[in-house]
């Protein structure tokens, strides 16, 4: 990873939230604050941060707030749970990509397998391993609804894309473009999210509609309209933690180009993407007159999650510590040193 390790100062970000909001519409929750407050209060009894990481996880994370521009029809108790969601996801995502297993695939592994008995063993006791038992707690919210079954099977392909990302970092190993895209599909967490929108409605879809290939074209499409700006804005912090495993490397590497190339490139295939999802949209199969009346609530919410996503991308200083966002277009970006975060 020599050749990466002298990078320009600076590089130059369009608007991507200009791009994917040609199709994603931008709406806000009202419950931010009451929902904030019992899910804070929920992860204060998690042992999972020291005080000061904790409070820099919550602060600089801004879930809230990302829950908020998300999840903008849920009721209070939803939302909740999708902060809570949040939680869970991001602190043990952090686990494998920044923090003490982030190159250590075999512990991964072991933990993904305490996690997987959470819900294979639905009458267990609540694991005192911290990220299980926020699991444990998120199922049990959904046991009873639509929502469990989806969300194990996206569970599955989650946690084991975990370990696979885990095991490129210990080998620096960097996959190609299309290698890469279908991974961060599953690191991203592409289905969980689907099943949080299921959620956050009391959704009931029927299978017969996520096994169309219309709708599984559109649900590969929507994931790369959150993932591929995720990997663009947080390019910097994870260049700067010296983590590889970043489309806009794969890019450099596969294409032999620089920086500001790979980040054009990839802004133009997002712009390509969104055209995809339009022409796919207009080729919606009926499934009857209340299945598409529920589908169109079902897109339309996880058009609203895409656009909600990508702004929060801009709005948390997890990504632009001390860059000034407010105008988008054309933003520079200063490159952070090495070991910044």
């Amino acid at each position: 990873m020599q050749r990466y390790e002298s990078l320009p100062q600076q590089f130059y970000l369009q608007d991507l939230a200009a791009i994917t909001g040609r199709v994603c519409e931008l709406r806000v929750n009202p419950h931010q604050a009451e929902a904030d407050r019992a899910a804070r209060s929920w992860f204060n009894q998690i042992s999972v941060y020291n005080d000061r990481k904790k409070s820099k996880f919550l602060n600089y994370g801004k879930f809230d707030l990302f829950a908020t521009l998300s999840f903008p029809d849920a009721d209070c108790v939803h939302l909740e749970t999708c902060i809570m969601f949040f939680f869970w996801a991001f602190s043990t995502d952090d686990l494998s990509d920044e923090g003490d297993l982030q190159s250590k695939p075999d512990a991964v592994q072991a933990g993904h397998d305490i996690s997987v008995s959470v819900y294979t063993n639905p009458d267990g006791s609540r694991p005192e391993y911290p990220y299980a038992a926020m699991l444990y707690d998120l199922l049990t919210r959904f046991r009873g609804t639509s929502t469990i079954g989806a969300y194990h099977r996206a569970f599955e392909a989650w946690s084991s894309s975990q370990v696979t990302q885990s095991r490129n970092r210990s080998q620096d190993r960097i996959p190609s473009v299309d290698e890469f895209i279908l991974m961060r599909r599953a690191t991203i967490g592409g289905a969980l999210v689907e099943a949080m929108v299921e959620y956050s409605l009391d959704l009931d879809l029927p299978d017969v509609v996520f096994e169309n290939p219309i709708i599984k074209a559109m649900s590969d499409a929507t994931t790369d309209l959150m993932t591929w700006p995720n990997d663009l804005c947080s390019f910097n912090k994870e260049q700067s933690d010296g983590d590889y495993q970043n489309l806009v490397f794969c890019i450099m590497h596969e294409r032999d180009v620089g920086l500001q190339e790979a980040i054009n490139i990839l802004t133009e295939m997002l712009n390509q993407r969104v055209d995809d999802y339009v022409k796919l949209k207009s080729q919606l199969p009926s499934f009857g007159a209340d299945v598409d009346a529920e589908l169109e609530r079902y897109l339309h919410a996880l058009e609203n999650f895409v656009q909600g996503t990508v702004l929060w991308y801009y709005l948390s200083p997890r990504y632009f510590r001390g860059v000034d966002v407010t105008n988008r277009e054309n933003l520079v970006v200063p490159l952070f040193e090495k070991g910044a975060f």
